[in-house]
This record gives structure tokens, C-alpha cells and sequence, in this order.
């Protein structure tokens, strides 16, 4: 399997794992609302209610977000290659190694570390239309771009 197929994979695990947990909280919390019943301390009972439906809303923005880095994600040619830094590039540096996907960490293949970050983080902002060979300076480090895939 590819690399590049292999870190795509991963990064899908991963909205896949935040897309469950949001489902998850957004059924629980329909639940405790169907089985919120009225109590004789009435107040308390609205602010519950209240708590719940904000709770619900949060998780409703968690969802749309989460839909959003999926749609990103699957703008992803894995199978294609580039000398030059875009969306789906893997680029090795002398110091790091990144995956311009979503923001989902540190990803482990093959005993190599690569950072899985979004196009628009300020780093990925640096690097893009970058070709092997090219100085990035980001904050207080400078590396040299080793590869391209």
C-alpha cells in the first residue's frame, strides 16, 4: 500500500472515530430530553432543559465541522503525485515530516512521523506551491523541503 493511501486512510479513521463520538453525545442528549419529565421544582426543570438544548447545539457545530474536514478530505487524489506542495502533498523536511489533509496529529507509518495538518494552518500556508529544495521559515525554525510526493 502506499504511503500516501495509507495516510489518507488514517486521516479518515480519525474524522470517522470524531463522527461517532458526536453522534453518539447528540443521541444521548435527545434522550435525556425525551426523558426529562416535568418535576414539581419547575425552574430547575427549564434550566435542565436549557443546559441540554445548548449541549445539543454545540455538538450540532461539532457535526457540521466535522462534515466540512470530510468534504475537504475527500478532495484528496491520493494517487496522484506532485512536485510542488498542495492539498494532499506529502512533504519530507530535515527536521519534519508533514500530510497536507486536516488537522489530525501526528500520524505513524512505516516508522516515520508526519504531521497531518489542514491547508490552512499557517504552516501549510508556508509550504504550499513549495518545490523539493526550497528554505521554509516558521517562527523561530528553518528547514529545508527534502521531497515531494
Amino acid at each position: 500500500m502506499k504511503i500516501k493511501e495509507q495516510l489518507y486512510k488514517q486521516c479518515k479513521s480519525f474524522i470517522e472515530n470524531r463522527l461517532k463520538t458526536v453522534q453518539e453525545t447528540i443521541a444521548s442528549i435527545q434522550e435525556s430530553l425525551l426523558s426529562e419529565t416535568k418535576s414539581s421544582a419547575g425552574d430547575k426543570h427549564e434550566t435542565g432543559r436549557a443546559m441540554l438544548q445548548l449541549e445539543r447545539e454545540k455538538a450540532g457545530q461539532q457535526l457540521a465541522q466535522i462534515q466540512k474536514t470530510n468534504l475537504i478530505l475527500s478532495k484528496i487524489d491520493y494517487q496522484k503525485s506532485a512536485n510542488k506542495v498542495s492539498l494532499g502533498s506529502i512533504i519530507y523536511t530535515n527536521k519534519v515530516n508533514y500530510f497536507i489533509a486536516i488537522s489530525a496529529g501526528v500520524i505513524e507509518y512505516n516508522n516515520e512521523s508526519f504531521y497531518a495538518i489542514s491547508a490552512n494552518t499557517p504552516i501549510a500556508q508556508l509550504l504550499m506551491s513549495k518545490v523539493e529544495g526550497d528554505t521554509v521559515a516558521f517562527r523561530d525554525n528553518t528547514f529545508t523541503i527534502t521531497k515531494v510526493l
